[in-house]
């Protein structure tokens, strides 16, 4: 056992006691569930547990996290210390991994040598066609610049893979944000901040400056020519498959089939265009803008990319903007939690696998599928009676469900990393290494049958997902724990909380996106014209009553941005309450009252709970110009409110804040 290892041992630490449970104890009573059902469910957790000083948020989700990040530690450390596992065994693997992550020493005594070769390419390039090299080797890397290329499946074409570009090469989180008057003052922090950074790496203090200017202007630019995030929701607008050759023509200074050979995809006939004007703008910055303004923002994009995975200074610099100034987070986390995410990141499966094997027990698997089972009975009934769907429509809609598939837990089979060559001195190589990988691994991809059986999700992730191009819903072991799933609570609960969670994901095969993939999962208009002006027409009142919402002053929720996940968040929780009802009906739950609340009211406090959430003012600023999900008082307030079960539960009163009129309340699903 070498000196470092031993130190990491000592600083390990118990997973917390505390399982984030649902508990009447969290409510507010002071409240009134008619005018504020968020404050009522929640209000005395909300009160009692503010945001941490290292985080922007803290939520039921950062509650399991952490939980879940500890339990991964604890994994991480064992394999850190004692008996040394053979050479690329994955437990050996993911223990130098981490070991190298928290390894402050060594990053500090390295400095900039991680970068340093790259940064010479970047000096001596003398044509944007060399510079564009360094961009294509980077991408290798999977390291994002000027634009982001990724491999999934085609959407229209849902059987094989293809390569996508995509907009991008901005370092603030969106468009908006060099251009609304709410970021303006981060505008000019920003500038500081490129200055300060680009100072480690530019020979004068001058130089610095002028590489900040130079950046700053590029990436305005990039952002003119880029969508709104509303825009990129629409799925048809931003799909446009597009021969290489036509493409070529289009762009000479993208030298896009050399960029392509450096990236692994020699001979590619054909890729998917997200958003051709940005590329359109892309190529005519490139004849227009200096070469000696484009190796600065090279230079930035490399070092903003790898500024967490170097020395302290740099790090330090990275944090005090994008996270203290951007987020309003006082402190970084701690590096072992840092260190934790990242190896789930690049070595998931691996990491996954040990942690479904010590905590991810067979009987939730089996309850899991009880779950699915009955919410997937409610939502095909439904499907079968929906009185605004015509019966041509209502069969597509039918046929669609019917393959639909539902996957708990974790992969079949775990993926192999035997190729990632991990050094448990070298931090940042191994995370580039680790991203080349999997670069190449889908590069390899394009073209080929799709992988149905694969997880775009690590086991331990406390999320969920609807795959669109493969009308799937996956479930990782991670969120199937409380206060999402628990074994040891009555069914309100659990289908308050997880059951919300299988019919919102089950709801998004027929929200505004997932609508528009037929049962092959393919982009394919299979609805009749009045049954999609029918939708059309219910999901605009949805984005209307979003629309009014007002987290911050001057701030609302973007109901275009938010639709998806709202309709899903409606859907969801309409759907688990009716299962839950058919539960209740035929005797396979208890109808006694629990803690003084009965099924159905219990049902609904769970729903609230798994939404409770704190956040800095700066965070929820970025959430609600990014984020497609709406703040978590909305997400409870806005669905309920809809609900004439919510209403009848809790005794809400015509006019209430809790039970919308007539003219405004919405019904899809």
């Amino acid at each position: 056992m070498t000196p470092r290892r031993a130190r990491v041992r000592r600083r390990a630490r118990a997973a917390p006691d505390r399982v984030p449970r649902f508990s009447v104890r969290y409510l507010d009573r002071r409240a009134s569930p008619a005018r504020d059902f968020y404050r009522y469910a929640t209000g005395r957790w909300v009160d009692a547990n503010p945001v941490p000083a290292d985080r922007s948020r803290w939520s039921a989700f950062d509650e399991l996290r952490e939980r879940n990040t500890h339990l991964l530690r604890e994994i991480l450390e064992e394999r850190t210390t004692g008996r040394r596992r053979p050479a690329g065994a994955s437990d050996r693997q993911v223990g130098d991994f981490y070991a190298a992550a928290i390894d402050r020493r060594e990053r500090n005594r390295r400095g900039l040598a991680p970068i340093a070769g790259d940064l010479r390419r970047i000096d001596g390039a003398t044509s944007i066609g060399e510079l564009l090299d360094v961009v294509a080797d980077l991408h290798r890397d999977d390291l994002a610049v000027l634009f982001a290329p990724w491999v999934t499946p085609d959407w229209k074409s849902s059987s094989r893979y293809a390569l996508y570009l995509h907009q991008g090469g901005l370092a603030l989180p969106d468009r908006d944000y060099y251009f609304l008057p709410a970021f303006a003052g981060l505008r000019g922090a920003y500038r500081r901040h490129l200055e300060r950074m680009l100072r480690f790496v530019a020979p004068t203090p001058a130089a610095a400056r002028r590489g900040a200017r130079a950046v700053y202007r590029i990436e305005e630019a990039l952002a003119r020519a880029g969508r709104r995030s509303a825009d990129l929701r629409d799925v048809r607008k931003n799909y446009h498959r597009v021969r290489v050759t036509a493409l070529a023509r289009r762009h000479p200074r993208l030298r896009w089939s050399e960029y392509l050979r450096r990236l692994g995809a020699r001979g590619l006939r054909e890729v998917v265009v997200g958003q051709p004007e940005f590329f359109d703008r892309l190529h005519q910055l490139l004849g227009s803008v200096p070469i000696d303004d484009w190796k600065w923002y090279v230079r930035w994009q490399l070092l903003h990319a790898a500024a967490p995975h170097l020395s302290a200074r740099i790090d330090r610099e990275d944090f005090d903007f994008f996270h203290r100034r951007l987020l309003g987070q006082p402190r970084p986390e701690p590096d072992w939690r840092r260190a934790v995410t990242l190896v789930d990141a690049a070595l998931g499966e691996a990491l996954g696998r040990i942690y479904v094997e010590r905590y991810f027990p067979p009987e939730s698997r089996q309850r899991m599928l009880e779950l699915v089972d009955d919410l997937r009975a409610v939502f095909r009934d439904r499907l079968a009676q929906l009185p605004w769907m015509s019966a041509k429509t209502r069969a597509q809609a039918l046929a669609k469900f019917r393959r639909f598939e539902a996957y708990i837990g974790h992969p079949k089979r775990y993926r192999s990393y035997a190729r990632v060559r991990v050094d448990p001195h070298d931090h940042l190589g191994n995370v580039r290494r680790a991203g080349a990988f999997d670069v190449a691994r889908n590069v390899a991809r394009i073209g080929k049958t799709v992988d149905r059986e694969e997880w775009q999700m690590t086991p331990p992730t406390v999320n969920a997902h609807f795959v669109p191009t493969q009308n799937q819903i996956k479930f990782p072991a991670g969120i199937l724990q409380p206060p999402f799933f628990d074994p040891a609570a009555d069914d309100a609960v659990n289908y308050g909380g997880i059951g919300v969670v299988i019919g919102h994901e089950i709801t998004h095969g027929f929200d505004d996106q997932g609508r528009e993939f037929d049962a092959e999962g393919n982009l394919r208009d299979w609805w009749g014209p009045k049954d999609a002006r029918e939708f059309t027409r219910r999901a605009a009142r949805i984005v209307a009553q979003y629309d009014r919402f007002e987290p911050l002053p001057g701030m609302h929720v973007n109901g275009r941005l938010t639709m998806g996940e709202n309709i899903a968040d409606l859907g969801g929780v309409s759907v688990a309450f009716e299962a839950l009802t058919r539960r209740l009906g035929d005797g396979r739950t208890d109808v006694a009252p629990v803690d003084g609340f009965s099924p159905a009211q219990r049902f609904f406090l769970s729903y609230g709970q798994i939404w409770r959430w704190n956040v800095r003012p700066d965070e929820l600023k970025r959430r609600l110009t990014t984020d497609p999900h709406s703040p978590g008082n909305y997400r409870v307030n806005g669905p309920l409110a809809n609900l004439p079960e919510f209403w009848a539960a809790f005794g809400v009163p015509a006019g209430a804040p809790m039970r919308q009129e007539p003219r405004r309340r919405v019904e899809i699903w």
